[in-house]
């Protein structure tokens, strides 16, 4: 009988030791993931440094150094001509409950804090995980972009070039001609033109799917924790008991 209660010990330490040692691995391979895998939150986001203007921020790492560079070339002068500046964000997965226009609007609003500096700001961003993206207009050039023009370059304009195999770089760049075409009192070129055949439903996942997919692995991984955790305290105070 006692060696029996030993080889029970000694199984339930070994059995806690391997829970132990699960529980730690899943702790490093969260708090390790690699940075592509990691959601993207405001607060992350640079900030805008004064006197050094910031037109492109490409966290989602889909542009190309060219286009960067027409992009940044494009808002300089915009903002030369003008006095009204346009920037570009990518970004790599939304927090969870976060869309794209609401990543929009807090990003405007940490940028821009005030009515006056947020008045001359045109602010595209386009999240690389689900291709959803979204426009923030400033006040002070909702006449020129009004509403209906800044939802067509949201969801014509950006959308188009990213159901064509993810170009984002034309994307961007579309954006920005049509843009600095509005703002300069040009005539609207409007979104560009659609194949019949080309599939305007698109085949990316969408911002829900993304969501319910993220909340079933925090749900399950919540479960199983909850699971073993007071297993494996029931196994210590049981081992140190006897």
């Amino acid at each position: 009988m006692k060696q029996l209660l030993v080889e029970t010990r000694y199984r339930s330490k070994a059995w806690l030791a391997r829970v132990a040692i699960a529980i730690v691995a899943f702790a490093a391979l969260v708090l390790n993931a690699p940075e592509s895998a990691r959601a993207t939150g405001i607060y992350e986001m640079p900030n805008l440094a004064p006197g050094e203007p910031t037109w492109v921020v490409d966290e989602g790492n889909v542009l190309s150094r060219l286009s960067e560079g027409k992009l940044a070339s494009a808002a300089e002068q915009l903002r030369d001509a003008t006095d009204t500046e346009m920037r570009f964000v990518t970004i790599h997965r939304l927090d969870y409950g976060e869309t794209a226009q609401s990543f929009t609007d807090a990003l405007f609003e940490k940028w821009f804090p005030t009515p006056e500096q947020g008045a001359n700001q045109i602010l595209v961003v386009v999240d690389t995980v689900t291709n959803n993206s979204a426009i923030h207009v400033g006040e002070g050039v909702g006449e020129t972009v009004n509403a209906a023009i800044a939802e067509s370059i949201a969801s014509e304009t950006i959308q188009v070039p990213l159901r064509q195999d993810n170009k984002y770089n034309q994307a961007f760049l579309d954006a920005s001609d049509r843009i600095s075409a509005v703002v300069s009192g040009q005539p609207d070129p409007g979104p560009p033109e659609v194949d019949n055949e080309l599939n305007l439903e698109g085949t990316f996942t969408s911002a829900e799917d993304t969501d319910q997919g993220s909340a079933t692995v925090i749900v399950v991984v919540l479960l199983l924790l909850a699971t073993v955790i007071p297993m494996a305290t029931y196994y210590w105070y049981q081992s140190f008991g006897n």
